[in-house]
């Protein structure tokens, strides 16, 4: 195997158009972190690269939907990612976004570069156009019958039934995802890259270079791929959001998200190291991994290759460990129908539980096939593993070292075998030995091949055999009679507890802080780094030691706490009229009339929205600072339950901006932000003309 100078690892560019749910932790984020935790604790020259996919037509719907600019749109959910990134644990060396300018300057380059070489192909032709949305519909917005296995559901770029790489104009009965409609052909030019030139390249560079390092699913899909024959590619779109075409005849068109999405993970290098960042991208002993999900295996092991390719000396991936799909109890993720659990509810539900989740997602890893996540199989992990394995063997060893040491570590003196009984002991101690070290090198070679579901699993090996070997030694019994064979076993717990607080690094970093902190082992870490090379237990406590308290390293999750998540879960009823008539008998009645006079004394105008933040010691109001177009102030409105202030910023609202001021919780509040109520109590921001600036008066 070759060995390389260092690494660099990438995890798939979340999308900005919405929140981290567990599909998307499990399938990419995490195996990464896991991997790159242990690359560092080796001493690895390793960086951990990601950052939010800014550009492509969902932004732009999505930011129409929410009657914000795609800016706005897009802040808002990166910087709900990245919070949740980091509240969850996950260690970037950096965590970008495609909207920066070192993006914009590093994919028009990549462009350039490419275009210069007289690579790309020009053509104008006649593509799928959504009248009613005005926009030319990119390859998966476009939806009809796959003429190769009927499938009603295939995308314009692929059907994902049959596998069979289309292009829109074969599709039969064709329609706008966007609106429904069946869309028309309308003339534009755009650049498209010929990757069919790049087949025979491909071909040997995946085919014959990855069959034996590959995982099965990547290398199948890539090698069905390559084999049905690659098609040129359209890497520009007619939009007004995205990185701008660098050529003066290419007004109103934008690098295709899918061209300029993974160039970002070299412009956050870029960003990240501005004068090393090559030798992460183009030094020949540099290892480049992407982790990703299966939706994702084409762009980045036959597109995104051909294309750095073609733009120069830029090193290609060695190895892309692609996850298949995460199920919630027994259906799919969907987050049009709010069936998941979003990372950052997950952790305002259950904080200072982070490594339970961790443990959970690596433990049922989609590796090679979808799996499914339940919150059963979560409280049971956590209560029979957690708690009741790895947190009983810490906590016994370290109650046991207080009770009979006070808490010092015990000179571990050789011990003689003048008795049945320090016989077993010893015995006991040679088969632990023997079986954590086992399990210790299993567990490297394991997080060596990217298979973290059986590293983690080799890792929880280590308190299993603890646990055995207190079972086997009873050191409760011996201490009356025999103190010394009592020293001898609880040293040797005491260094597989630390052991633990190593291995367990890449999987659990909180429970093995806490272990470090029990053990009062800080000033004993730059020793244990051995331990990934040396691949056996570590014996580096001394005699005589002090050690820190002992503390519960895990609590067991109540049913209380589990139903009430299932009770999030529960799919909301089909509409009967009956529901309706019901609805409609709550809505409330009509107040008492008014004079065109009495209306005409409110001044309701538009404002946007500059800061917002949560009131304290309130579950119901927001401060806001709103732009009334002749000022700035401070309006509370009673929408926290039912918007964020992420949200709220850079949103236009209705105000009554003559209301007289009102002091609540010690603030003056000098207006009101208008809403719709609903008949269930749910609170809607008035929808303002899209064109409306600040200090547009209504009338």
């Amino acid at each position: 195997m070759k060995k390389f100078a260092r690494t660099t690892v990438t995890a798939a560019l979340p999308y900005a158009n919405g929140p981290l749910h567990i599909g998307h932790i499990a399938g990419a984020y995490l195996p990464a972190d896991t991997y790159v935790r242990y690359m560092r604790l080796k001493g690895e020259d390793v960086i951990f690269v990601c950052g939010s996919d800014e550009h492509g037509v969902a932004i732009t719907l999505g930011a129409k939907k929410e009657g914000v600019s795609p800016k706005i749109f897009v802040d808002k959910y990166h910087n709900l990612m990245k919070q949740a990134f980091q509240d969850f644990g996950i260690s970037f060396d950096i965590y970008s976004r495609t909207s920066n300018p070192v993006h914009y300057e590093t994919a028009q380059e990549f462009f350039r570069t490419i275009y210069d070489q007289g690579i790309f192909l020009e053509e104008v032709s006649d593509q799928y156009y959504d009248e009613q949305e005005k926009l030319f519909l990119a390859d998966r917005y476009i939806i009809g019958t796959c003429p190769n296995c009927g499938h009603t559901g295939a995308y314009g770029d692929q059907c994902e039934k049959c596998g069979t790489s289309l292009s829109p104009k074969q599709l039969i009965n064709p329609r706008s995802t966007v609106s429904g409609q069946t869309p028309v052909l309308k003339l534009t030019k755009h650049w498209y890259f010929p990757l069919d030139k790049y087949e025979g390249w491909l071909r040997e560079w995946v085919i014959e270079g990855h069959q034996d390092d590959w995982k099965v699913n990547v290398y199948g899909q890539c090698k069905s791929w390559i084999e049905q024959g690659l098609q040129p590619r359209s890497i520009t779109r007619d939009l007004e959001w995205g990185v701008p075409v660098p050529l003066s005849d290419a007004q109103g068109k934008v690098l295709y998200v899918w061209f300029d999405a993974p160039i970002g993970y070299i412009s956050a290098t870029k960003e990240l190291l501005p004068e090393g960042w090559e030798k992460y991208w183009k030094a020949p002993d540099t290892r480049l991994i992407h982790f990703i999900g299966k939706d994702n295996i084409v762009f980045h092991c036959i597109i995104f290759p051909a294309i750095l390719k073609a733009a120069g000396d830029y090193i290609l991936p060695d190895n892309v460990p692609a996850n298949e799909f995460l199920n919630l109890e027994g259906d799919k993720i969907s987050t049009s129908r709010n069936h998941a659990v979003w990372l950052h509810e997950y952790l305002h539900d259950f904080p200072g539980r982070r490594d339970e989740l961790r443990y959970m997602l690596t433990s049922i890893s989609p590796e090679t096939k979808d799996a499914d996540f339940t919150w059963k199989d979560y409280q049971q992990k956590v209560n029979s593993e957690l708690v009741a394995i790895l947190g009983n063997f810490v906590n016994r060893v370290m109650v046991l070292s207080w009770k009979y040491f006070e808490g010092k570590v015990p000179a571990a003196a050789s011990l003689d075998e003048t008795s049945e009984k320090r016989k077993s002991i010893h015995a006991a101690h040679g088969k632990a030995s023997e079986e954590i070290n086992t399990s210790i090198r299993e567990m490297i070679d394991a997080l060596e091949t990217f298979r973290f579901r059986e590293a983690q699993f080799q890792f929880m090996n280590l308190s299993r055999v603890g646990n055995k070997f207190l079972a086997d030694t009873e050191p409760w019994k011996q201490a009356k009679e025999d103190p010394e064979a009592v020293a001898f076993i609880l040293n040797f717990a005491l260094q597989v507890v630390m052991t633990i607080g190593e291995a367990g690094k890449p999987f659990l970093p909180d429970a093995c802080q806490a272990i470090q902190k029990q053990l009062n082992a800080a000033s004993l870490e730059q020793a244990s780094v051995g331990f990934w090379k040396d691949k056996s237990v570590l014996n580096l406590l001394p005699a005589g030691h002090a050690l820190g308290q002992p503390e519960l390293l895990y609590r067991n999750v109540e049913d209380e706490l589990i139903s009430k998540q299932m009770e999030k879960l529960k799919k909301p009823e089909q509409t009967s009229p009956a529901v309706v008539e019901e609805s409609q008998a709550t809505l409330k009645p009509l107040k008492p009339t008014v004079t065109i006079d009495d209306f005409a004394k409110l001044d309701i105008r538009i404002g946007k929205v500059l800061h917002a933040e949560r009131m304290e010691k309130s579950n119901k109001l927001l401060k806001l600072t709103v732009d009334t177009g002749i000022d700035q102030r401070i309006i509370l409105s009673g929408i926290a339950q039912h918007y964020t202030p992420e949200e709220m910023i850079g949103r236009e609202v209705t105000l009554i901006a003559n209301l007289a001021p009102r002091k609540m919780m010690g603030i003056e509040s000098q207006g009101m932000i208008l809403t719709a109520e609903e008949p269930d109590g749910k609170l809607k921001l008035l929808q303002t003309a899209s064109d409306a600036k600040a200090g547009s008066t209504i009338s």
